[in-house]
């Protein structure tokens, strides 16, 4: 699990508790092969995720020395591989997961034909004691959509990343694949009015300030009630347990 859990598991309630129509099929060995031959060219480590059946194929070409996985094409109980997320630096994940949630965002506001024409790109570095950085390419893409627009199937990409500089941060980007063009980032950053209210940004904003809730109620001229509802709706919402988790995982999202 990541540094801040939080984000991971609103991550995979996101795409696990999706509505999929049984009677669709995601035409899984088709993909499959797909991505068996793909990993047989780069030489990369490909995962292919399955969000309706909650499971992951992973293929590991020579690059998957890197994790500690075996040559070989593996399935594990999770559509979510955390064998590699543990081998990130922390601070990474966390920002990848982030780009992912508002590469989910970003997507829900056009034509789901159109999902596979997208895809995420960013830099992360593994863990590692040596004091050299390894670095990795990452991408994410989503196959499979159903008519209902749930996305059932999702590839990530590992790939060695020859850009070797010291750098901060993951540099995320979301590229159309057909195009080449980088999407501005203000298009799928700071997409809070899809996960939380203005109001409830307002009283998550108090809150972070410290403010209690009787505080918050005599600046917003609201009842204690009402903000004591707010902040249960915050937590359910950014599906974490307290308001010291939400405000940490909206600062990390940019909500706030």
């Amino acid at each position: 699990m990541s540094q801040n859990p939080s984000i991971e598991n609103q991550l995979m309630t996101t795409f696990l508790e999706q509505k999929f129509e049984i009677e669709e099929s995601n035409d899984i060995e088709m993909y499959k092969q797909f991505v068996a031959n793909y990993v047989k060219i780069e030489q990369c480590v490909a995962v292919l995720s399955d969000y309706q059946a909650d499971c992951s194929y992973i293929y590991a070409g020579s690059f998957g020395a890197v994790f500690g996985l075996p040559d070989e094409k593996s399935v594990i109980d999770s559509a979510f591989e955390e064998c590699i997320f543990t081998k990130i630096n922390e601070d990474d994940l966390a920002q990848r997961h982030v780009l992912e949630l508002n590469f989910y965002q970003f997507l829900k506001g056009i034509p789901k034909e159109e999902y596979s024409n997208y895809s995420t790109f960013s830099r992360l570095r593994m863990k590692s004691s040596a004091e050299k950085n390894v670095y990795i390419n990452h991408r994410t893409i989503y196959l499979k959509t159903f008519s209902n627009g749930s996305i059932s199937l999702a590839l990530c990409l590992y790939l060695p990343s020859t850009d070797l500089q010291a750098r901060t941060g993951i540099e995320g980007k979301i590229i159309n694949i057909q195009t080449g063009v980088v999407v501005e980032a203000e298009k799928y950053k700071n997409n809070a009015e899809s996960i939380l209210s203005k109001r409830e940004i307002e009283v998550l904003n108090s809150v972070a300030k410290g403010n209690k809730s009787e505080q918050i109620a005599a600046e917003m001229y609201i009842s204690v009630y009402t903000v004591r509802r707010h902040r249960q709706n915050i937590i359910e919402k950014l599906k974490v347990t307290n308001t010291a988790e939400a405000v940490q995982t909206a600062f990390a999202m940019g909500i706030i």
